[in-house]
């Protein structure tokens, strides 16, 4: 299965990250600020994990919608099929930010994100 992957990294850093996952074999990539997209499975996820020194994390891209209300995040976090990710009794740790967003309290998104 592959994934919409992303590398984050320290601002200023992206053009060596991507760099990096150039010298890894890696096309397609899109840099942006803080971060570089790119595209692999599982294989490719442990790979970069591992060899990549300047990138701080590699983050699954799940999904991505517009939410302008608390409800509409609750509602199409509840639409995306997290059984491709997570098993029935597993657990995930939700970690937030607010980009130029009505929605700009962290806590609380995460509050509405990790409702039963």
């Amino acid at each position: 299965m592959d994934y919409n992957l992303i590398a984050t990294a320290t601002f200023g850093l992206e053009a060596v990250v991507a760099k990096e996952l150039k010298e890894l074999g890696y096309e397609d990539l899109k840099t942006e600020n803080g971060r570089v997209h790119f595209e692999g499975d599982e294989m490719d996820i442990a790979i970069t994990n591992l060899w990549l020194r300047t990138a701080d994390r590699v983050l699954i891209k799940v999904a991505e919608f517009k939410a302008e209300s608390f409800e509409e995040l609750f509602n199409k976090t509840v639409e995306i099929d997290w059984s491709k990710y997570i098993p029935v009794d597993g657990k995930m740790h939700v970690v937030g930010k607010s980009v130029k967003s009505k929605l700009f309290s962290v806590p609380d998104c995460q509050s509405i994100v990790k409702k039963p």
